[in-house]
């Protein structure tokens, strides 16, 4: 069985402070940091909602995606944020992995 690798975004709020990170477990990554299991900039920061993700296929090439959008500006995380999830909706409730 192929394993799969996740880009996500995590907001405290609607355009509000982003974390951007990668994981192989995305439910169990987002629950730890909604019940703030894991310490660091999104417990300081309270960011707790999920709110863009995409699938890599290796961990590899998730990697350079991450690193590739930290780089971006603010404007093009919104503007992707935006364009997928409108409405700002915490996505993890809609996780079926």
């Amino acid at each position: 069985m192929k394993e799969n690798f996740y880009i996500y975004i995590m907001a405290s709020q609607r355009r509000g402070t982003l974390y951007i990170g990668v994981t192989s477990n995305l439910m169990k990554r987002v629950y730890e940091n909604k019940n703030g299991q894991v310490d660091g900039f999104t417990k300081k920061y309270g960011i707790y909602r999920l709110v863009y993700y995409e699938i890599a296929r290796d961990t590899e090439t998730a990697l350079l995606r991450e690193r590739q959008m930290k780089k971006w500006n603010r404007v093009w995380k919104l503007r992707l944020i935006e364009e997928h999830n409108p409405e700002w909706a915490d996505l993890y409730d809609s996780l079926t992995m």
